[in-house]
């Protein structure tokens, strides 16, 4: 591991083209959310405060804690120059707060209020963000943890989320502002300079040696797919996406987190007495410090597998009744699309990239009028996905959670959001038994916003 805390991938002085948490909300109770304009240090000292668009005076924003079975109600003032919604990502969710402008709710415009307010049914680990103008919108802060606990809290000595981003930013330590950058658009999406964990440079966590933690990791990043590893920590994946596994898992050498997805890790604290525990992001030329973990005295380190978290609420995939569905992911860089559909019309590729779309789900660009395929509540889906682009996609299903249906037909564990490599061919399968019109969309803000996106209805 390299021991210094870099966290850049392209120094301020030459950006390249390339590119403590809030005190917890009780549960039930309201609250009020601004959107406004603020300043935070993000860049090193010595350079100035970076101009951002947070929740309530800080990026990320409060951390909402409440419990599972509670209801949350939260009043969110604009005041922002822009319209915006929150969509609350992972959470099975009534349609009508999903936070979709143009398909859930009409968008919050600037000095106008919404209130969104809805049951908490899963407990895990989930996250809010802005839905609209996302590539921009999120980058510049608009984005928070939502973390719902069990009934009964598991045998832990600290729990701690970790937002993990990413954001570009200029030698002025300013947030560039080429949110509509056709290589962005085109390629692999808006890659940030500079790394943040907590929204800080610096994510730094005093533990006692045996100590088991429960770690929340939430990549929030436009774009970049995280490798992640341990140092001095040892443990188990818990759950992905907010949903528990039936049998926690050993850790491996890495961990990949697209953006969107969440893991929970319960790791034990195997570093000695006065060194230092870490987190760390891989990259070609080694690993880097994400968190550090300061370890002071303890006891023995565990080392006994957990208990698997309680599950969620269920709802049975039927595979041999299931109605199926294709969905071709197509255009990008040296795939360029030669013609699609937009907005009703029929256009070539040139046409199309003068108009900021550079991918199509089935020959559409863009959301289309009709659904993906419309379900019955209750009906099992099959989607098979075939990635025929050169870039790897994070595909995200609003509103309901799906499993991987594996190769000899075993499922694999529900997650809401599944990294498509360059080239793949993957099948998801759920039941549809949350009545609404819920987006599918690949969740490379700078591909959704250039035409990688669809939806499906599930009638009442």
């Amino acid at each position: 591991m390299r021991s210094s805390r870099r966290r850049f991938l392209a120094g301020f002085a030459a950006l390249s083209a390339v590119p403590a948490m809030a005190r917890p909300a009780r549960a039930s109770q309201a609250r009020q959310f601004m959107l406004e304009p603020a300043r935070q240090q993000i860049a090193p000292d010595g350079y100035p405060e970076t101009n951002l668009w947070c929740v309530n005076g800080s990026m990320p924003g409060e951390t909402l804690r409440l419990i599972q079975g509670d209801r949350l109600r939260v009043e969110v003032e604009n005041r922002l120059p822009q319209p915006t919604s929150l969509h609350w990502h992972g959470i099975r969710i009534d349609n009508a707060m999903d936070g979709v402008p143009g398909v859930t709710q009409a968008p919050i415009q600037p000095g106008a209020r919404f209130t969104y307010d809805f049951a908490l049914p899963d407990a895990g680990t989930y996250w809010y963000h802005s839905h609209a103008q996302s590539v921009e919108q999120v980058e510049r802060g608009l984005q928070g943890a939502l973390i719902i606990a069990e009934a009964v809290s598991p045998d832990i000595d600290q729990d701690l989320p970790l937002v993990i981003d990413d954001m570009r930013v200029t030698a002025e330590a300013q947030v560039d502002e080429a949110f509509a950058a056709p290589h962005d658009l085109s390629h692999a999406g808006r890659l940030g300079n500079v790394l943040l964990v907590n929204g800080r440079l610096q994510s730094e966590h005093s533990v006692r040696r045996g100590d088991r933690l429960r770690l929340r990791l939430i990549n929030t990043a436009n774009a970049r797919i995280f490798i992640l590893g341990l140092q001095g920590l040892e443990g188990w994946v818990m759950a992905y996406d907010g949903m528990p596994l039936r049998t926690p898992r050993a850790i491996s050498d890495r961990l990949t987190l697209a953006p969107a997805q969440r893991v929970d890790l319960f790791v034990d604290v195997t570093a000695s007495e006065g060194e230092d525990a870490f987190l760390l992001q891989f990259e070609q030329d080694g690993g880097y410090e994400m968190a550090r973990f300061t370890v002071t005295s303890g006891t023995a380190v565990r080392r006994d597998p957990p208990a698997p978290l309680a599950p969620n609420p269920q709802f049975p995939i039927d595979l041999p009744s299931a109605r199926h569905v294709d969905l071709r992911m197509q255009g990008g860089a040296m795939a360029w699309l030669t013609s699609a559909q937009f907005k009703g019309e029929e256009l070539e590729g040139r046409e199309l990239a003068q108009r900021g779309q550079f991918w199509a789900f089935n020959g559409t660009a863009g959301r289309p009028v009709d659904p993906l395929i419309t379900a019955k509540l209750g009906e099992t889906i099959r989607i098979r996905m075939f990635n025929e682009t050169l870039f790897p996609h994070a595909m995200h299903l609003h509103g309901m959670h799906f499993s991987e249906v594996h190769s000899d037909g075993s499922l694999g564990p529900l997650r809401d959001t599944l990294l498509m490599r360059r080239g793949e061919t993957r099948e998801i399968a759920f039941q549809a038994h949350n009545p609404g019109d819920w987006l599918l969309h690949c969740h490379m803000l700078s591909h959704h916003a250039a035409g990688m996106g669809t939806w499906v209805r599930v009638l009442t």
